[in-house]
């Protein structure tokens, strides 16, 4: 399965179908990510999708026969979640991926924060913190300055209504 964020040819928004739940984490008491699937160009594709627990409240809402046990899972973990983060998955037998039919969802890409700063200082990087990411590895693209995140933002949810 390839990253989502390598099939697509530029960053700008863009709207995803067929989109399969695998998990929720709660990465604090404020945000939630979701680690989703979804079929592009043919081909499975995954992503994490950062929102806030009114954003997550809406995805529930639209899972169809599944809504109502995703909510109680949800609030259950909510109760008694002790240390950060929190993992809900689904992707076993038991609990398969949960689905969102007739759903698209619009996204938009996320970049690393240190774009955010710009070339301020060039001195300044060589004393910076290093995490010794090997070059060679195929990950060390995704953590390259200015590469945007296999993570995106929900822009909007769109519902496909059928006569």
């Amino acid at each position: 399965m390839r990253r989502l964020i390598d099939a697509l040819a530029d960053d700008t928004d863009f709207f995803i179908e067929q989109v399969q739940l695998t998990a929720i984490v709660f990465d604090n008491s404020d945000d939630v990510t979701i680690w989703a699937t979804t079929f592009f160009d043919q081909e499975p594709h995954f992503f994490h999708l950062g929102l806030t627990f009114q954003q997550l409240d809406l995805m529930l809402r639209l899972a169809g026969a599944r809504t109502e046990a995703l909510q109680e899972d949800v609030a259950d973990a909510l109760a008694t979640v002790r240390e950060w983060p929190c993992l809900l998955e689904y992707s076993t037998e038991a609990d398969p991926p949960v689905p969102l039919p007739n759903v698209a969802l619009k996204l938009s890409c996320t970049y690393p924060a240190d774009e955010l700063f710009g070339d301020e200082d060039e001195e300044a990087e060589d004393d910076s913190f290093d995490i010794s990411m090997n070059a060679d590895s195929e990950d060390a693209d995704e953590f390259e300055s200015g590469q945007p995140h296999n993570i995106f933002y929900l822009e909007d949810v769109f519902l496909r209504v059928e006569p």
